[in-house]
């Protein structure tokens, strides 16, 4: 059975092909994530590109994208995950982003909750996360959820399985504890 996981009113499931469209639709609406996360607003490329990012040593099994949607069955979320990387009890978030017309009413903070108690569930005791040097939206929702960011930025070479642009700023790191 496939993942789904009910927060509220709205449905956190995993992805289909025919998300695409929404997807995109939601990226294109997300441009200012994307503008401080690569310097470049989003292409027509990038939902397919994240299907296929992975980041060394991990197993394709493992990665989940998950679309959060309204009661309506509009997409307003993603999550990209990738279990047991980079080690068997750890969680990797590659890219939890919402609508910004869905941001700053706790829907983020709900469904984060959420899936942060489900890994648990699953064994994992170790979040791993990065968010845009600047990007103080998600060094604040990181922090209001106990998560501890690096002080200093990491300059990166790849992101995934794919060299960083030009325009990539430094990232911080994200680590978040979970009971065992």
């Amino acid at each position: 059975m496939a993942f789904e996981l009910h927060v509220g009113r709205h449905l956190v499931r995993e992805a289909e092909p025919a998300d695409e469209p929404a997807l995109q639709e939601l990226f294109q609406a997300c441009a200012d994530y994307f503008e401080a996360a690569t310097g470049l607003p989003p292409g027509p490329g990038d939902v397919q590109s994240l299907c296929y990012s992975l980041p060394e040593g991990a197993d394709w099994a493992d990665k989940h994208i998950l679309v959060i949607t309204a009661p309506d069955g509009e997409a307003v979320g993603l999550v990209d995950a990738v279990l047991r990387h980079p080690d068997p009890a750890s969680c990797a978030i590659g890219l939890f982003l919402l609508h910004p017309a869905a941001r700053r009413q706790g829907l983020g903070t709900a469904v984060a909750d959420a899936l942060l108690a489900h890994a648990a569930a699953l064994g994992v005791t170790r979040v791993t996360a990065s968010v845009p040097r600047g990007w103080l939206p998600g060094e604040r929702f990181l922090a209001a959820r106990s998560f501890t960011l690096a002080a200093e930025p990491d300059l990166r070479e790849t992101v995934g399985n794919r060299r960083a642009g030009p325009r990539e700023p430094a990232v911080r790191r994200a680590e978040l504890h979970l009971p065992a």
